[in-house]
């Protein structure tokens, strides 16, 4: 339910009020995880390297001048006022942005306008202003030049790269820094202990993951909530006790101040500076399970005033205790607080580790269904809310590597380093999309567009300069992250486009089939035949493979062909279209399955849909003076064919329940599915480079594509077949 779309009038009002609060009570644990535990190592980073005190407080001021600044203009200005605007039917991400400029501008690479399409509402939602000249002008462009949609669709790859990359840095970030605070208290503890503590913590987490958010989300709010009021309680404590002139660091004129003295060191603790707005990018990529109303209700009217005090309160403290830069955050803490406020920030931690895990689900589901990923299995853990989701391979890989970058950096300063450049770069593609968006979907003047571009990209940049400069300690493992991952992606998609297009240029006339029926003598079996393919219209490749090689087919074919198109839900109404090929007594249909990138595929009622989907169609059929036929030329015969193809046996349709009802249509085919069954056709084919394909080709196909093929989740236990019914046919493709 989106409260946004309800009606505020009459008795409605009280119940939209109350679930926007509801949801935006609800999106503290979720959205604002990793957020809300900056405030743990953001000052601690920024004085971990040549930052020095060298007049006084000058300096403290002007790290939180810049921190509050940053606050504003990026999460408040930017994201709250602007990005949460730019949502696809209500969803959120790179992904979201990107599906808005392939349907509104054709720019994508992905997935294109296709008219059997554009009668979806969600999918030719098109903006109704016309285009302006420039808008005119980028859409031309990137519809010339295929050059410039590939490199679009790689700067996604990248964001989504980093998005990941986020989902390992987070958890190691996160957790070391929280377990660092029993140092405070116990100086002498080694290193190696508070290491162990925050690996089993981290096991602790991943482990947790199958039971799915759901059985332990009711946690999740009470303990940013009780965080949040406890850091801004602190904050106010030490405003007030320590030095109350820090609020003269709401003024700009304290940043100029701070690089005016500290100048290239100065710039180089941006990189521990921009810590503060980690986890900015969930408040658009979570948008989907809350409304945009409850999720900026909960920033402006808790997380941003509760962070600016933490972040003045710890100002304050500092400008006391000079000496106390690299663990100011606890030792600000008064001291009958500390224990429990260090619980809470260990639970804390814990609870934003869980939300970028829970959104590297997310996006890899997204990726998974548009192409562009590996099969991987999927896991739904509500029956609510189908956003919730665990995949296992991911799971344990993060889990992997999280312990791996905590046993092998163990500093958070050099964590601090990755985790700032990954988090920034994801925002400033955020950045450059939105200036495509802004230009090209809401056909807004170019001068607004530039304008946003200049004011949010200009800040991200010099975050993304500083952060750059610590490549060498530690900024190289975020960009190691992207580049395996983007070449994964990359490499993935391609191997699938060449399949896809070896399929569609071999694909086979029903004609040909029936002339070559005639020689083999080919025999109908009893039951239904799923056949899974790519090929839209036509019969695939391997279906003749397999007519050639053993001459019988079943009496019923459907073949099948998903589509995962670049919206994020597909009506349930909308989602099968059917017709038929060939003549009535051949009893072969196609159907094209289509669903959104956030739809839940059900495996175990997909067959009972699919049969009825068709008998709808054939009690359509009936009651109809012109029949839809596919791959039939006006002047072909097939009287001398049919006999010979479908055999005296042939179910025919028309002739034995012709104007019966829909209950007829439906018996009529559970009784062809219970004399033979459904069988499951699928293709399994070995895919290859030609010989005369250059050596990057090669290797991308043969060695690194075949590679993802063999290990990944095989095609029918993705879509959930039993083994018993698949019938699985090998063949070589030279893409």
């Amino acid at each position: 339910m989106d409260p946004e779309s309800a009606s505020l009038s009459g008795g409605l009002r009280p119940n939209f009020y109350k679930t926007t609060l509801c949801l935006a009570y609800q999106s503290l644990g979720i959205v604002y995880g990793d957020l809300s535990i900056s405030p743990i190592y953001v000052y601690k980073s920024t004085f971990s390297g040549d930052m020095r005190l060298y007049e006084e407080d000058h300096e403290i001021l002007g790290v939180l001048s810049m921190v509050f600044w940053t606050l504003t203009i990026i999460p408040l200005c930017k994201y709250i006022i602007f990005v949460l605007g730019a949502d696809d039917n209500g969803e959120g991400g790179t992904f979201a942005l990107y599906s808005l400029l392939c349907r509104h501008s054709r720019m994508g690479l992905l997935n294109t306008v296709h008219p059997e399409h554009e009668h979806i509402p969600s999918y030719s939602s098109v903006l109704s202003t016309k285009d302006t000249r420039m808008s005119s002008l980028i859409r031309k462009f990137f519809e010339k030049h295929k050059s410039s949609k590939i490199v679009l669709l790689l700067v996604v790859f990248i964001g989504v790269g980093m998005i990941i990359g986020d989902g390992i840095l987070t958890p190691t970030m996160s957790v070391l820094s929280a377990v660092y605070g029993i140092r405070i208290k116990a100086p002498d503890l080694h290193e190696n202990y508070t290491v162990l503590i925050a690996c089993i913590i981290l096991v602790g987490l991943f482990t947790l993951q199958h039971f799915g958010t759901h059985k332990v989300g009711f946690l999740f709010a009470p303990i940013m909530l009780t965080w949040l009021l406890c850091i801004c309680g602190v904050g106010i404590y030490n405003i007030f006790r320590w030095n109350p002139g820090v609020i003269r660091a709401l003024s700009p004129y304290y940043i100029y101040n701070l690089f005016k003295i500290t100048g290239r060191v100065g710039w180089s603790s941006l990189g521990g500076i921009v810590l503060c707005i980690t986890g900015t990018e969930a408040m658009f990529a979570d948008l989907g399970h809350f409304s945009k109303l409850s999720i900026r209700i909960a920033f402006t009217a808790l997380v941003y005033p509760c962070l600016v005090l933490a972040y003045m309160g710890e100002a304050a403290y500092l400008s006391k205790h000079t000496t106390d830069l690299h663990s100011s955050f606890y030792r600000a803490i008064p001291e009958v607080m500390f224990w429990p406020v260090f619980i809470i920030a260990t639970l804390a931690s814990v609870v934003g580790s869980q939300a970028i895990i829970s959104a590297t689900f997310s996006i890899v589901s997204q990726c998974r269904a548009l192409r562009c990923f590996p099969r991987v299995k999927i896991k739904h853990t509500s029956n609510q809310i189908h956003g919730q989701i665990y995949i296992p391979e991911v799971n344990w890989m993060l889990m992997v590597l999280c312990l791996a970058v905590v046993i092998g950096f163990r500093d958070t300063h050099m964590i601090g380093h990755a985790y700032g450049l990954a988090g920034v770069t994801v925002m400033f593609i955020t950045t450059c999309l939105m200036f495509l968006i802004i230009s090209t979907v809401w056909k807004q003047k170019v001068l607004v567009a530039f304008l946003f571009l200049v004011t949010f990209g200009s800040l991200e940049l010099l975050y993304i300069s500083a952060c750059l400069g610590k490549v060498h300690h530690g900024g190289w493992l975020p960009l190691l992250f992207a580049l395996l991952i983007v070449s994964l992606m990359s490499i993935w998609n391609y191997g699938t486009v060449k399949k896809d297009a070896y399929e569609l240029d071999n694909k086979v006339s029903l004609d040909r089939l029936l002339s070559i029926g005639l020689s083999l003598g080919i025999a109908r079996v009893p039951g239904i035949c799923l056949v899974y393919s790519n090929v839209a219209f036509g019969l695939p490749p391997m279906f003749a493979h397999f007519v050639t090689n053993f001459p019988a087919f079943h009496h019923t074919l459907i073949f099948v062909t998903l589509k995962s198109l670049m919206i994020p839900k597909v009506p349930v109404g909308e989602r099968f279209l059917v017709n038929r090929i060939g003549p009535p007594e051949l009893s072969i249909f196609w159907c094209i399955v289509r669903y959104g990138y956030k739809d839940v595929r059900d495996c175990y009622n997909f067959e009972t849909q699919l049969v009825e989907k068709v008998a709808e169609f054939l009690k359509q059929e009936s009651n109809s003076d012109e029949m839809a036929v596919r791959g039939q030329s006006p002047n072909q015969t097939y009287e001398a064919m049919r006999n010979e193809v479908c055999g005296g046996s042939a179910v025919r349709w028309s002739d034995e329940v012709t104007g019966g009802s829909n209950e007829q249509w439906m018996k009529k085919l559970m009784e062809a599915r219970e004399a033979g069954g459904v069988a499951y056709m699928m293709g399994n084919p070995y895919v290859v480079a030609s010989e005369v394909s250059p050596f990057l080709k090669k290797f991308a196909i043969d060695i690194v594509y075949g590679f993802l093929r063999r290990n990944c989740r095989r095609p029918a236990i993705a879509l959930g077949i039993p083994h018993t019914s698949l019938i699985e046919v090998g063949m070589l493709y030279q893409v």
